[in-house]
């Protein structure tokens, strides 16, 4: 990426920032409440969701069995089913079925996909959004910024400016009441005007051809009983076997998108319909159309393909075809929360999940847009109603945005140098994918490497060739590594003597630049009776994974184990000081190392705060860790700290040490690694942490120590509080 281009994407996300990320940020909050509220009313929360991914998991396995079937039974209703290759063949057909007459339209991401209503406003159509924020979003010429809520960035107040200056009604339009009173009447006379209506689908069932459309204002039921013809578009992977199988889905989909217990409206329509058809001049709905069977009334079910079948045929790709459009991922992540979709996504969807619909169905440019958005944070994972596993999806097309489409790059040097070949990974993303390698120099020439990084020459440099920005301070590389003060020190419980045996590992920041809480981890744990080891197990790979760089991540994972696998062989514990380490050893190995070996090495290590826990739970002492004495904390949980579900070892431990500890409600700082250090999204980064600096200078918690488990969390604490933030694992050595 060039100056000029990060310029371009900072001056973007500044500019929504400013414009759109307030309505983005409440409205999502009030989504992500409310889906905590509701799915914990669930007494079978994540088995409901195991039987969803099954349920996709197997159609999408038969999905051309299941397109037959469905075509025989929709034809023997005595519709029609036309499997459109490309967006231009969809288009072409529904084209000739409208054949230049007036359509009503539900809301439809898929539509917005192929731009459908361009192409039949071009052969004499008019066309008419009749969803709320579609009909505003219309009206204001603008794409959606979310997938469930279109128009989630624009306020009331902008709303009702811009039906005042569009329409000018009589009495200015003030109220929520007032504009959607307004528009419902307005949208009304068009519906009752039509002759076509047009839908999507959330689901269709291949056993009976019925349509599920979840809606929020009963708008897709006008849609269709208005209309003598009904035009209803859907991806291919929206089938799913039998009515039978919608249920865990209607049990999930409002509660992961919206947090509601159920949308306002389920239908169920298995068309042709046979009620009748009203409407006339509108003085009664049923004054002049034919109030017959309905023999007359056409159905079209248009299913697109455009790039679905070969993403199904994609081993990392497929999976984002179980996607059932909740937009979960979207609401759940920092990023999206502060910019919305107007910079978190492609030509057409949003989120997170965006990355592999945007590669599958518009192609990687597309993607590529905003794909590094995405930071791997894992959040999105466990709000997922189906278990998709959206990070990987993220990284993998990284990793084929950074390979070019043809390039088949050889991604394991370790060499700092830019790839010669088109499409290779430019040099800031291996600058931070080798942070080891970059570690280990800075360490070895401290502290001379980092005098020099601190100059004005040094910082302006970076800046301008790799985009390090210049207002986020560099880390300090210590001159003596961990590994090699262990080495010196040696451990100070004999094995025989031991209660457990460990391995600690020292990730790549706490060997090389925080030492003092893996110092710590240390003496904590032989406090503990544990006999201490500190393998040189090298970068875990969480670094060039973030970068999109998979090979090298996978190399990486590869030597880590080698230096491990002894201790693991020995039936000894591996403990981890950084979550994003944990993180990839219990998730991201599964895909990088042989089965025998990620499941060896994810069933014996732990994070360190959860062993220590584990310890004392199992007649450890407390008395030999530091006494909290009441001292006052606020603590900031990792982001994959939660996601592992880790977070509460570290509050009980720190409370049966007795300290007072105040938790953070705020879900991420917003550094995330090497994130946070990006010119383009340095603002960005600082916008999502300033949360947490309100929550950490309350009057309850202004005063308190504060206390952070990953690295990325400190880092950012550290330069936004004036307070100096420390790992837990210190606290407990009181050192």
């Amino acid at each position: 990426m060039s100056v000029d281009d990060r310029r371009r994407k900072a001056e973007r996300i500044r500019h929504l920032l400013d414009t759109e990320g307030d309505s983005v940020h409440e409205n999502t909050r009030v989504f992500n409440e409310g889906r905590y509220e509701s799915v914990a009313k669930l007494d079978d929360y994540e088995s409901l969701k195991d039987e969803a991914r099954s349920i996709k998991e197997d159609a999408i396995e038969r999905l051309p069995e299941l397109l037959d079937h469905l075509t025989e039974t929709v034809e023997a209703n005595g519709g029609t089913v036309y499997v459109a290759d490309d967006a231009a063949d969809a288009n072409r057909y529904v084209s000739e079925v409208v054949d230049g007459r007036n359509v009503v339209k539900s809301k439809s991401m898929t539509s917005e996909e192929i731009e459908v209503n361009d192409a039949l406003e071009a052969n004499g159509a008019e066309v008419w959004e009749t969803d709320l924020a579609e009909f505003v979003l219309q009206i204001a010429e603008e794409a959606p910024s979310h997938i469930v809520a279109p128009a989630i960035h624009k306020s009331r107040e902008e709303i009702a400016d811009l039906f005042n200056e569009v329409f000018d009604p009589d009495e200015p339009l003030e109220t929520a009441e007032e504009l959607t009173r307004f528009a419902r009447e307005y949208l009304g006379e068009k519906i009752l005007d039509a002759e076509v209506g047009m839908t999507g689908a959330n689901f269709v069932t291949a056993d009976t051809g019925t349509l599920a459309l979840v809606t929020s204002e009963g708008n897709a039921r006008k849609c269709v009983q208005a209309t003598d013809t009904h035009v209803a578009v859907a991806g291919v992977e929206k089938v799913v076997p039998s009515v039978e199988d919608l249920q865990p889905f209607v049990e999930l989909i409002g509660r992961s998108g919206t947090g509601q217990d159920i949308t306002s409206y389920l239908s169920l329509l298995t068309p042709p319909g046979d009620s009748p058809t009203f409407g006339g001049d509108g003085s009664d709905p049923l004054d002049d159309r034919d109030l017959g069977p309905g023999d007359d009334r056409e159905f079209h079910l248009v299913l697109i393909d455009n790039g679905r079948m070969e993403m199904r045929e994609d081993d990392d790709l497929r999976e984002t075809l179980y996607c059932i459009r909740c937009s979960a991922c979207a609401n759940s992540c920092a990023n999206f929360q502060h910019v919305g979709g107007h910079a978190f996504g492609g030509e057409t969807y949003s989120g997170g999940i965006a990355t592999g619909w945007e590669a599958g169905v518009h192609g990687q440019d597309s993607a590529a847009e905003f794909n590094d958005l995405c930071t791997g944070c894992s959040r999105c994972v466990n709000q997922c109603p189906v278990k998709i596993d959206i990070p990987w999806i993220n990284t993998v097309v990284r990793d084929r945005i950074n390979r070019g489409k043809d390039g088949d790059l050889d991604f394991l040097v370790e060499g700092l140098t830019p790839d010669e070949e088109p499409g290779g990974v430019d040099l800031r993303k291996r600058l931070f994918g080798n942070f080891d390698a970059l570690a280990r120099l800075g360490s070895a020439f401290a502290p001379l490497s980092n005098r020099v990084a601190r100059t004005d020459v040094a910082r302006s440099v970076m800046e301008r060739t790799l985009g390090v920005d210049s207002r986020r301070e560099l880390p300090e590389f210590e001159r003596e590594s961990l590994v090699e003060w262990f080495e010196t020190r040696g451990s100070r419980v004999a094995p025989e003597e031991a209660r457990r045996r460990v391995a600690l590992y020292p990730d790549a920041y706490t060997n090389y630049v925080r030492t003092e809480r893996g110092k710590a981890a240390v003496r904590v744990l032989e406090a503990l009776d544990v006999h201490v080891d500190v393998p040189a197990a090298g970068e875990s790979g969480r670094a060039p994974l973030s970068q999109g760089m998979v090979a090298t991540a996978r190399s990486n994972a590869e030597a880590v184990y080698e230096a491990l696998s002894p201790a693991v062989a020995a039936g000894r514990d591996v403990v981890v000081i950084e979550p994003s380490d944990l993180a990839m050893f219990h998730r991201e190995y599964e895909r990088l190392l042989p089965e025998d070996e990620y499941t060896a090495l994810k069933e014996d290590s732990y994070e360190v705060m959860e062993y220590v826990y584990g310890l004392l739970e199992n007649g450890a002492s407390v008395d030999v860790l530091a006494d909290g004495n009441g001292e006052r904390i606020a603590y900031h949980s990792h982001c994959q700290q939660r996601t592992l579900d880790l977070e509460p070892y570290t509050l009980a431990v720190l409370e049966d040490c007795g300290f007072d500890v105040a938790t953070s409600e705020v879900e991420c700082c917003g550094m995330a690694g090497s994130f946070g250090y990006k010119s383009e999204y340095y603002e960005l980064s600082v916008d999502v942490g300033e949360a947490l600096v309100d929550q950490f200078t309350t009057d309850d918690t202004a005063d308190r120590t504060v206390v952070a488990s990953g690295t990325s969390c400190l880092e950012q604490l550290d330069a936004l509080l004036a307070r100096r933030p420390t790992h837990p694992v210190r606290l407990l050595d009181g050192r």
